[in-house]
């Protein structure tokens, strides 16, 4: 039997049938693949920091290291955990070498007079914190402020 122009039946069910589940599973596949998130610290407290670096720990455990994409934006009075005897140096460090990108923000640094040298070895820079964050955004990174 044909309904405007298209054969009904069994067939057609199961082609219909096999069309979903493929787009489920490749929906599925690349959900899994595209998350990114951004966190956002500008506080100074060494409580503050430990909660950021745990919630970027707990989102790549839960979805998998290499299934997300996480960094953190460092601006503000928050920029000096990121001076090399910070309290919190180890943890930025493990953080870094478990793929989470750490970056400070240059214009922070300039005004409180502080360099490369300054920093721990490990983070990234940029140019502007906040436009980081509207960046990041933009692209589709989910926006954390603990």
């Amino acid at each position: 039997m044909k309904f405007w122009g298209h054969r009904s039946g069994r067939a057609s069910g199961w082609r219909t049938l096999a069309v979903i589940a493929f787009g489920l599973f490749a929906g599925a596949a690349a959900w899994a693949q595209q998350h990114k998130v951004v966190f956002q610290v500008s506080d100074p407290a060494e409580g503050k920091w430990n909660l950021t670096l745990n919630n970027a720990h707990n989102v790549q455990q839960l979805l998998g290291k290499d299934n997300v994409k996480v960094e953190i934006v460092v601006y503000g009075p928050g920029i000096g955990m990121l001076k090399a005897e910070s309290p919190v140096a180890n943890r930025v460090a493990e953080a870094v070498a478990n793929k989470v990108e750490i970056v400070a923000c240059e214009q922070t640094m300039k005004a409180q007079k502080l360099t490369q040298a300054d920093m721990l070895k490990e983070i990234g820079y940029v140019p502007g914190g906040v436009v980081e964050l509207m960046k990041r955004q933009g692209e589709g990174y989910a926006y954390i402020r603990p």
